[in-house]
């Protein structure tokens, strides 16, 4: 099976309290961009294994798409390995959810593969015991999730914008940002309000509590923000808890233009793509 695997960025993310578990409750608008990874999965005899094209990535169990792999083959009782390769493009760290979409897509093709055994909310659960992102991969549509992310409602998204997205070059550790995260200072209940109400976005919407957190500690975001700004976005955001930052465009050629003035600068990795609706 050839798959392809794709990134996201966050639109929204409003994070709302910790929970007893340690994960904290966030309301986030989620949207599928066209960066892709391509998986190659393969049936066969023996253990499972998985290699990748990006030396950096984990090629043992704490690679979420291997890790995917041996849960589905566990719940299904079935005593085979599966073989994963990865080309690996969407970068690790970035707020892009490669490695989430990555496992999603490796629990679809294992589902589609063997008819379908389980159900969507059955995925999804067993998408959560992998990580927070991977129900909205299995969910396949922009969505408005809650709770750690795991509760989803579709989101019918009227976007008229391109996107760029930088990665500044380096990685962002989630945990990290969390942990230095001050919650009296996550404060865009208006936003939210008016993102439920409206049922529909539009730049002005954009909003990521996390933002200020990692680029405090990585002011090279700012640097980006300010970049992708001056190319004449609509708006900017950090994905996630980042090191990506995007912009939403009006059309292509303006998109195109700008990721050709930014793609000089050292260490940055510059994508044009749509938003996946």
């Amino acid at each position: 099976m050839k798959i392809l695997s794709p990134a996201k960025v966050n639109l929204f993310l409003h994070v709302l309290g910790k929970r007893p578990d340690g994960y904290h409750d966030i309301a986030t608008l989620l949207c599928c961009v066209g960066i892709y990874d391509t998986l190659h999965v393969n049936l066969g005899n023996g253990s499972s294994s998985l290699t990748c094209t990006d030396p950096e990535i984990p090629c043992d169990e704490k690679n979420h798409a291997l890790k995917a792999s041996i849960l589905f083959l566990k719940k299904l009782k079935k005593n085979i390995g599966i073989k994963i390769h990865i080309e690996k493009n969407i970068p690790s760290g970035a707020g892009l959810g490669g490695g989430s979409s990555n496992a999603a897509s490796v629990l679809s093709a294992l589902n589609s593969c063997f008819g379908n055994p389980f159900s969507m909310e059955e995925m999804i659960s067993m998408g959560l015991e992998i990580g927070a992102d991977v129900p909205f991969f299995l969910f396949k549509k922009p969505a408005f999730a809650t709770g750690i992310g795991d509760k989803l409602e579709e989101y019918p998204l009227k976007l008229p914008y391109k996107v760029l997205i930088v990665y500044p070059g380096f990685g962002v550790s989630t945990a990290d940002v969390y942990k230095k995260l001050n919650l009296r200072l996550t404060n865009c209940k208006k936003k939210l309000k008016s993102l439920s109400l409206k049922r529909e976005f539009d730049a002005q919407l954009l909003h990521n509590d996390l933002e200020h957190v990692t680029a405090s500690m990585y002011p090279e975001i700012y640097k980006v923000k300010k970049a992708i700004s001056k190319q004449g976005a609509a708006g900017v955001l950090m994905s996630g808890s980042g090191s990506s930052v995007f912009g939403l465009f009006p059309n292509i050629d303006k998109a195109t233009k700008a990721g050709k003035a930014l793609s000089p600068n050292k260490g940055w990795r510059v994508f044009v793509a749509d938003l996946l609706n």
